[in-house]
């Protein structure tokens, strides 16, 4: 028996669907929302009708039955902690991101768009691999300062789908693997896996600085800086999201920019662009230390994860740790149809959301 899935995706100003046949993809989109139309509306959620409706039109076109379907899978949006994999969107889950969202945010949108189609169609929907995904071990929020427990955040929905992925390669379960895996895109984070849980990471804020972000900054020139009178807390907070790393270096957001400065004898780029791998690696190191050293795998994926420069000079350094396997791509809209194809075939099981 085969089953068709429809994944949905939106961000701040496009929403990506895709449709697929088991692990055969029929068509993926990028369906576009221009500024001036995003403009229109007063807040995310007043987005909804608009993007569902867009979302309807374009498989109408595609000449695509919704009544074929066999569930809908959407990105996880703003809710209170949750576990890893697949959770099925019910009532309180549609209230929590429509009125009690934990922040505003386009994935809040995708929960309502899939629920909705899934009523229309007679079949279920979920939501898989949340970004508000928390499998912390109590050791691991302690931060040193009462007032900021560390917390949970990371590129959970591709990572752990290499995670899966490398692991089937490899003959072995996905829980039994300790993998560590470096998300290397616009913003860089690295994650531990081991018995099946994201029991640790390397956020974008607390480690390697990436192509837009500041990463791991000394803390008191930090404090002075916020306290010099000099930028307010707007800029501040571009400084650390947005306007940081490469771009600050480099005037650059793409690395393919700073190989090409590179290859043109372009030495101060070459020292910031190893100065990323370098930092990469440490994370990668730092993570290892939490399973004693006993890592099966090393994954480096996201689009970055596509430069050979950066990558050899990251596996240069953790190769000692590890076997190092390069995926590279974001591969979300994969990871969320592959998620909810093991959860029909009975693969694993989606939990109830529940507060």
């Amino acid at each position: 028996m085969s089953y068709i899935i429809l994944a949905i995706n939106p961000g701040s100003t496009s929403t990506k669907i895709a449709l697929y046949e088991d692990e055969k993809e029929i068509f993926t989109n990028t369906i576009n929302h221009p500024v001036e139309l995003i403009d229109k509306f007063e807040n995310v959620e007043d987005q909804l009708n608009m993007r569902r409706e867009l979302v309807m039109s374009n498989l109408r076109e595609k000449g695509f039955d919704i009544k074929d379907l066999s569930c809908v899978v959407a990105r996880g949006g703003m809710l209170p902690p949750v576990k890893s994999g697949a959770y099925i969107i019910n009532d309180l889950m549609i209230d929590r991101v429509e009125n009690r969202p934990v922040m505003e945010h386009a994935s809040n949108l995708a929960a309502p768009i899939a629920y909705g189609i899934a009523k229309e169609a007679g079949v279920t929907s979920y939501i898989y691999d949340s970004v508000m995904t928390d499998e912390f071990t109590d050791i691991a929020r302690i931060s040193g300062m009462p007032d900021i427990p560390r917390t949970s955040s990371s590129h959970v929905l591709n990572t752990r789908a290499m995670a899966i992925k490398a692991a089937k390669k490899l003959g072995k379960r996905y829980d039994e693997l300790n993998i560590i895996v470096a998300h290397l895109g616009g913003g860089i984070s690295i994650n531990l896996h081991s018995g099946g849980q994201i029991i640790d990471l390397v956020s974008d804020d607390e480690g390697p600085f990436s192509p837009e972000r500041a990463g791991r900054v000394p803390c008191r020139e930090l404090i002075n800086l916020c306290y010099s009178g000099k930028y307010d807390k707007k800029t501040m907070q571009r400084k650390l999201r947005g306007n940081g790393g490469l771009k600050a270096y480099l005037n650059t957001l793409d690395a393919r920019d700073v190989e090409k400065m590179i290859a043109e004898g372009n030495q101060e780029a070459k020292t910031i662009y190893e100065a990323m791998a370098y930092q990469i690696a440490k994370g990668i190191g730092e993570l290892a230390t939490v399973v004693e050293g006993k890592v099966d795998l090393i994954i480096l994926t996201g689009g970055i994860a596509h430069s050979k420069m950066l990558t050899s000079w990251i596996e240069k350094r953790v190769a000692f740790i590890a076997h190092v396997e390069i995926m590279p791509g974001e591969n979300e809209m994969e990871a969320l149809a592959f998620g909810a194809l093991r959860v029909l075939r009975g693969e694993e099981t989606a939990r109830e959301y529940t507060e």
